[in-house]
């Protein structure tokens, strides 16, 4: 490996463990355009299943669409905080979940199936593989924005009609993501939902198999 090789990969080695699920952080400051073109460019660089490319990109900056879906989540987070108690529901309670308003910039991820036609080349056994694709096009999303000083927070509570009709995608499509995106204070040194205790990371050899699957 060449020292120019090396260099790189050390980056990419470090972009990847800096990458944080952001909420707290967000400045509020826009993503410049050239910016945020690179980033969305990254996602649109990733692998799919033959090549079926089957991801759409909501860009959503209204504050009132922003609050609507504020709104919408944190009636979520109620439903789901009503089914903890004890400890869990302590811990959760001191755990942010949203940042949507305070990023300024949502980024609605979609699926669409029927991208590519009616036969994908290799998704006629995997069904979801084109569901995969398109996490693959956030996780180079995230990692784009963590290179460029980004903060990115994964929202998932929420009901997928309700941010489908919120943003206008066809009924065929699978909103997979709203994604916070924006400018952050920093980017913290350990994850909230471990620093909080609500689990810890596990370590590799817990779920490292070799030859066979390895019951516990």
């Amino acid at each position: 490996m060449t020292d120019t090789q090396s260099t790189g990969a050390a980056a990419l080695y470090d972009i990847i463990n800096r990458r944080r699920d952001t909420r707290r952080e967000f400045t509020g400051v826009p993503v410049a355009d050239e910016v945020l073109e690179r980033v969305l460019l990254a996602a649109h660089a990733a692998p799919s299943v033959g090549m079926s490319q089957p991801w759409d990109f909501v860009l959503v900056r209204s504050p009132e669409t922003l609050r609507a879906f504020r709104d919408h989540v944190a009636g979520e987070r109620d439903v789901f905080a009503a089914e903890l108690t004890g400890e869990r529901a302590e811990v959760f309670a001191r755990i942010k979940i949203e940042g949507i308003c305070e990023s300024g910039l949502g980024i609605v991820v979609g699926y669409d199936p029927t991208r590519g036609g009616p036969r994908v080349l290799g998704r006629h056994a995997i069904h979801d593989a084109g569901l995969y694709s398109v996490v693959c096009a956030i996780q180079n999303l995230w990692l784009a924005a963590t290179s460029e000083g980004l903060g990115v927070g994964w929202v998932s509570f929420y009901q997928e009609d309700f941010l489908r009709s919120l943003v206008g995608m066809p009924p065929h499509v699978r909103p997979v993501a709203w994604l916070c995106v924006g400018p952050v204070t920093e980017l913290p040194d350990v994850p909230d939902l471990e620093r909080f205790g609500w689990r810890a990371r596990a370590s590799l050899e817990d779920v490292l198999h070799r030859e066979r699957y390895r019951l516990r």
